[in-house]
């Protein structure tokens, strides 16, 4: 093991004080040192959005940021959305709205929607899709996945 650095971080809400390697990304960081998984490892350049999680309150490519980047910092990830494992709406719209279907995209693709409902709590169609145009879903559900955040702005199920 080489030369460590010391870092400080809040991860859905619990700060944590980590070692992390000078290369190490904060996916590395999110699933090797916490065993938070919902962040898929995917792409790994920044093309998908499999690794999509909040930092200080804006969503990013979790592939893309050192981890060392994070000290001081905020995270949220997928696991972060429901605490105390009760599903949001958005997820239980994903459910009703069939956008769930391998399952691969779908915490990216929730952290961006969550993301987007914070920023404009009623999107029309072509604001949900530039607003999830980040993150690829490769079983085609674009349609189900704007329906569900669609209902969900809307109380819908």
């Amino acid at each position: 093991m080489g030369e460590t650095i010391q870092i400080v971080v809040t991860v859905n809400g619990r700060r944590r004080a980590l070692d992390v390697e000078p290369t190490a990304t904060l996916l590395d960081l999110l699933r090797d040192d916490l065993g938070l998984t919902g962040s898929k490892a995917c792409c790994l350049v920044g093309e998908c959005g499999a690794c999509t999680v909040r930092l200080n309150g804006r969503i990013v490519d979790s592939c893309l940021v050192l981890a060392a980047e994070v000290d001081g910092g905020e995270v949220m990830t997928i696991e972060g959305l429901a605490p105390d494992g009760r599903l949001t709406a958005l997820q239980e719209r994903f459910l009703d709205h069939g956008a769930v279907q391998c399952g691969y995209c779908t915490p990216g693709q929730l952290m961006a929607a969550t993301d987007l409902l914070a920023r404009i709590p009623h999107p029309t169609v072509a604001e949900v899709e530039e607003g999830l145009a980040g993150n690829l879903c490769r079983c085609g559900c674009y349609v189900q996945i704007t329906e569900a955040v669609l209902a969900a702005a809307e109380g819908e199920r």
